[in-house]
């Protein structure tokens, strides 16, 4: 089979007040005739170096599958930069949520023939970028209609602005947290147990009804996990 195509391209952000990185996977058949989906991976080079994610999309698109998606790949500068952004307690977290919405979606349309609706748009991530992804469907339901998320950290914060969607039929949901995740070694905060507040979440998400998976993986906090649950994660999120 042939294989899509990675465009490493930079844009500026006023929110952020700097250029950001955007790896941009076309399908191998792109072309601008045709309309595509879009999902925003934050993590972005995780998810094309240790998610695979270029290759499960060709792949399963391959296999007629899924439907058309164009991965736009949104990577971290470093390690402290990732955690202002994307931690709730993060001083730029609101301000990377408005480049997503406010900047980036619209770059995307205008470059890209996309659909341009929010069941045409998700968002992926792992860990913090997970919790980031939530946050920002959260906030902008009409723009963005799928959530993936690989074992977010879940605080009160996050479990209060998931109860505070008006409309849960707005966007859906994927979710998935490891049994072994109630010990995880943080950058910052030390160990941490992510099970149980996912657990939580589990509940509000199933209680308010949004369209939602959910289930936990026997592992821990890795991508050695995540990395096998990405095709069936696309699968369910743009299959057929």
């Amino acid at each position: 089979m042939k294989y899509g195509k990675i465009e490493d391209i930079t844009i500026y952000s006023q929110e952020l007040d700097e250029e950001m990185q955007l790896l941009i996977h076309l399908p191998h058949q792109y072309s601008p005739l045709y309309k595509y989906s879009v999902l925003i991976a934050s993590d972005g080079k995780d998810y094309f170096q240790y998610g695979r994610i270029g290759r499960v999309v060709d792949e399963l698109r391959d296999a007629e599958e899924i439907e058309d998606v164009i991965v736009v790949g949104v990577p971290y500068k470093s390690v402290k930069e990732r955690r202002r952004m994307y931690h709730p307690d993060g001083d730029r977290h609101e301000a990377y949520i408005r480049f997503l919405a406010h900047e980036l979606v619209p770059y995307i349309d205008a470059n890209y023939p996309t659909y341009q609706v929010g069941a045409g748009r998700g968002l992926i991530g792992d860990s913090l970028a997970a919790t980031i992804s939530l946050l920002a469907a959260a906030k902008y339901p009409n723009i963005f209609g799928k959530v993936i998320l690989h074992s977010p950290y879940v605080n009160d914060y996050v479990l209060k602005t998931v109860e505070a969607v008006k409309d849960p039929s707005c966007f859906s949901i994927y979710h998935v947290i490891g049994e072994g995740e109630n010990e995880v070694k943080t950058t910052v905060d030390g160990i941490q147990d992510f099970l149980t507040p996912n657990r939580s979440l589990n509940d509000v998400l199933e209680r308010k009804g949004f369209p939602y998976f959910y289930e936990e993986f026997k592992g821990d906090h890795t991508w050695k996990h995540w990395q096998p649950d990405v095709p069936r994660a696309i699968l369910m999120t743009y299959g057929h």
